[in-house]
């Protein structure tokens, strides 16, 4: 199998969102600016109350799915169909935002540590306006992989080399979303489909990125450090390790869509007139 090797490394962006929510954002930006399908990743993290306090009020989105992982403190949505929830640390809501929707997502809490992600996945043109729907977990619900040596595997989407499988379902782009745990000395490996876009982002520790080069009995290596994305080149399996450090990443991976983007502030479609008929549509009343 052909591993995946590391081509670009970079740091995120430090900004704000929602009523002045402090957050580094790692895709959706001028390093960044897509890795089809994945439109946006966000990283808020803080334990200062008044970076995070604002949440996101209530507001549209049209045209995509949005995913929010939660790995420390509490958030509750809510949207206008009547839904509503709280994220506890571990769970994972992944909402189709679809056709339209208005929804919120508030800290459950006024003080500690807030963490996570928000990802944005692009929906294909057949489905951006498809009907609303979530699929929301708690954190008992992740497929939970404990290797022998140590390896934690949390699987939200997609399925392991060894067969433990994520809850949530996408048929357009068949993601993978893990969260992955390795101790000191360790190494991981993962299936990944040839042609899916993948990268990974560096939460503790370093890591580092195996390419073993057939037929000259030399294996070269990537460091990725903490807070870094690494952009992964294509082909088969994806193999890290590490060193004299425990270390925690995210690896995903998607099907690229290879369709027009157009974006609009909270609405993604195909061409500008769909997104003026999204501002229409929302400012009517229609979502």
């Amino acid at each position: 199998m052909k591993n995946r090797t590391l081509i670009k490394a970079l740091t995120g962006i430090e900004t704000a969102d929602g009523d002045g929510v402090k957050l580094t954002r790692l895709i959706g930006s001028s390093k960044l600016d897509m890795l089809d399908p994945f439109l946006l990743l966000d990283c808020f993290e803080s334990d200062q109350v008044e970076d995070y306090i604002g949440g996101f009020p209530e507001h549209p989105h049209r045209g995509f799915e949005t995913v929010t992982y939660l790995l420390n403190g509490r958030m509750r949505h809510k949207d206008n169909a009547g839904h509503e929830g709280v994220i506890e640390p571990g769970g994972v809501q992944w909402m189709t935002a679809g056709r339209g929707i208005l929804h919120s997502e508030m800290p459950e809490q006024k003080n500690g540590l807030l963490q996570g992600f928000q990802l944005w996945v692009n929906l294909p043109s057949s489905a951006k306006m498809s009907l609303p729907r979530y699929q929301e977990y708690v954190p008992e619900s992740i497929g939970l992989e404990q290797l022998d040596n140590g390896t934690v595997i949390k699987v939200i989407a997609g399925q392991t080399d060894k067969g433990t499988l994520g809850p949530v379902t996408n048929d357009y782009v068949f993601p993978t979303y893990m969260d992955i745990s390795l101790p000191e000395n360790g190494c991981f490996s993962q299936a990944l489909t040839k042609g899916h876009n993948a990268f990974i982002y560096v939460l503790e520790g370093n890591i580092t990125i195996d390419e073993l080069i057939k037929n000259k009995g030399q294996n070269n290596q990537r460091t990725l450090k903490a807070k870094t994305i690494g952009i992964l080149s294509d082909g088969e399996q994806v193999q890290v390790t590490t060193t004299n450090q425990t270390s925690r990443f995210l690896l995903l991976a998607g099907k690229p869509l290879n369709e027009p983007v157009a974006r609009g502030g909270p609405f993604v479609m195909n061409s500008q007139e769909e997104i003026r008929q999204a501002y229409a549509d929302y400012q009517r009343g229609h979502f």
